[in-house]
C-alpha cells in the first residue's frame, strides 16, 4: 500500500486514520471518503446534489471536505491512484 503525501493544510472535518478505510481522508464522525465526494464534485455533480444524497454530513462537514480536496489535491490524487489499484486488482483476479 502507498503511503499518501503529508496534508498541507489541515482541516477540522477530514481525519485520517489508518485503521480506516487504509488512512484515506473520510469526513469526520463518517466512513465517507472525501475522494469520493471530490470525484463527484468535480464530475459535475452539482452541489446541492450532494447535500441530498449526504444529508447526514451537513453543509459545513460536506463544504469542508472539498476544501481540503482543493488545499490538498496530492493528498487526493494519491488516494484515488490507490483506489484506482486496488480496483484493478480486483478485476485482474476475477
Amino acid at each position: 500500500m502507498n503511503l499518501l503525501p503529508p496534508v498541507q493544510v489541515p482541516h477540522p472535518h477530514v481525519v485520517l486514520d489508518p485503521r480506516v478505510l487504509q488512512g484515506s481522508p473520510i469526513v469526520r464522525g463518517s466512513h465517507i471518503p472525501v475522494r469520493r465526494l471530490w470525484s463527484w464534485f468535480r464530475g459535475g455533480v452539482p452541489i446541492e446534489t450532494l447535500f441530498k444524497r449526504y444529508p447526514q454530513l451537513g453543509p459545513a462537514r460536506l463544504l469542508d471536505a472539498l476544501a481540503f480536496a482543493y488545499d490538498n489535491p496530492d493528498v487526493i490524487a494519491e488516494d484515488l491512484a490507490r483506489e484506482r489499484a486496488l480496483l484493478d486488482d480486483h478485476e485482474a483476479q476475477l
